[in-house]
């Protein structure tokens, strides 16, 4: 009898064992290729570089917007602005200015 009990704690153990293993070789896979893992890494650095130029060129363009905004204030206009402005929207130019079309 001591050989049939034996067997069964023998096959639990190894369920147990092959079970743990299962869970160690998952939990390795997933910090190697999950998605906060060793490889993801590199790509969201690359990702972050990326948003990090993105937010500069935005902060440029919002910087030449506010400028824009500046030189158009009510109490204080620009005139060169304003000409720009005249002559791109409403296509008229000055009796002595030449216009010049580029490709």
């Amino acid at each position: 009898m001591r050989g049939k009990h034996s067997l069964p704690k023998l096959a639990k153990e190894q369920v147990t064992q092959i079970v743990a293993l299962g869970c160690l070789l998952f939990m390795g896979a997933m910090a190697l290729v999950g998605p906060s893992g060793l490889l993801a890494w590199s790509e969201n650095s690359r990702l972050l570089n990326e948003r990090q130029k993105e937010v500069q060129q935005l902060v440029a363009q919002r910087n030449e917007l506010k400028n824009r905004v500046a030189l158009l204030n009510p109490d204080h206009v620009d005139p060169d602005m304003a000409g720009e402005l005249v002559r791109r929207n409403l296509n008229v130019v000055h009796p002595d200015e030449v216009v010049m079309m580029l490709n």
